[in-house]
């Protein structure tokens, strides 16, 4: 069966490069560029994953985090957050919300295909 994702990230040149990598390796990929219709995207779309950028329009990656964890359905989705900015309060901030793992930006595609298969064994 087909592993589903969605990808939350506005940089289109990420967003594609992952989509692509993610796609080669199997996934069906559903990718949005606004954090807004977000938690209403994957709440109906129920992915195995959800990979999110930090600093998005419309809603934050955070904001987006904790609406999917205040939801007994979604308490254990695995969730990657990744950010163009490695401040150790993002990253706090991340674990403190319930980030299943957090990447910082630039990443190998090795580091994020380690991370994809480790989060969703």
């Amino acid at each position: 069966m087909t592993k589903h994702v969605v990808l939350v990230e506005d940089e289109v040149n990420i967003a594609e490069a992952i989509r692509f990598l993610l796609s080669n390796e199997g996934w069906r990929v559903e990718t949005l560029a606004n954090g807004g219709s977000a938690y209403d995207v994957i709440r109906n779309a129920v992915p195995d994953l959800v990979i999110l950028d930090v600093m998005l329009p419309g809603k934050s990656g955070f904001e987006i985090l904790h609406d999917l964890r205040s939801d007994a359905a979604f308490e254990a989705l695995p969730v990657l957050m990744l950010t163009a900015r490695g401040h150790a309060r993002d990253r706090e901030m991340a674990e403190k919300a319930g980030v299943s793992r957090f990447m910082t930006k630039p990443f190998s595609n090795t580091e994020m295909l380690d991370a994809v298969r480790d989060l969703t064994r």
